[in-house]
């Protein structure tokens, strides 16, 4: 079975030792926890609790059905598969000397981050977005100097709609918009030929139809 990053999104209860079970019961599964973010919910009294584990489809599996069987668990689901939006959140404190801080400002700007300390030999970076932004930032800026780094790990929600069924349904709704009305279809016999034609087009009060005249 391929290793993929799984993630896997947890409503738990606030109480003390939560996180503690949880963590435990994956190590006991010999499972690494690439990252771990925990916070209050729309919910009261409940916490998501959002974790990345490196896995095959099967071994996470057994992971989750055993976190589901914990009291304070209330569900866990893996939304691997299901394309979330997910995102992460670090900063980064840059060496930066005269001659090098606006090249490290271009840079920064370049991936929409934002600068939000400054001072003598340094600066300090926030950028927001997926694992590859902030990977690519990093690696173009450790030429400079990278004295630290806090990485809040990823979060991560489904889409409330599918993309595919989104556009699946808009498809639907243009097609019906643009279908014409169908006409019945006049009997090619006798004096009833090209009637139905006759009367999209009234402007045109003669038609020809093999050699004959109608009006």
């Amino acid at each position: 079975m391929a290793i993929t990053k799984h993630t896997l999104v947890a409503l738990v209860q606030d109480k003390p030792g939560v996180l503690n079970r949880v963590s435990s019961l994956i190590r006991r599964r010999n499972f690494n926890i690439d990252s771990l973010a925990v916070g209050h919910t729309e919910q009261p009294n409940l916490s998501r609790m959002i974790i990345v584990v490196n896995g095959d489809d099967a071994g996470v599996e057994q992971v989750r059905k055993q976190l589901d069987k914990v009291i304070e668990v209330v569900k866990i689901v893996d939304i691997t598969k299901d394309d979330p939006v997910h995102r992460e959140l670090a900063l980064l404190k840059i060496k930066a000397k005269a001659s090098t801080r606006s090249e490290i400002i271009q840079i920064v700007d370049i991936f929409r981050a934002n600068i939000v300390d400054v001072s003598s030999d340094s600066l300090m970076v926030e950028v927001t977005g997926d694992e590859n932004k902030i990977n690519s930032l990093l690696d173009l800026l450790r030429g400079f100097g990278i004295r630290e780094i806090a990485r809040t790990g990823r979060i991560a929600l489904t889409l409330a709609v599918p993309v595919h069924c989104w556009w699946k349904r808009r498809r639907c709704r243009s097609n019906r918009r643009n279908r014409r009305p169908q006409e019945p279809k006049a009997r090619q016999t006798g004096n009833n030929i090209g009637i139905a034609r006759f009367r999209r087009r009234p402007e045109k009060l003669v038609r020809r139809y093999h050699g004959q005249n109608l009006l």
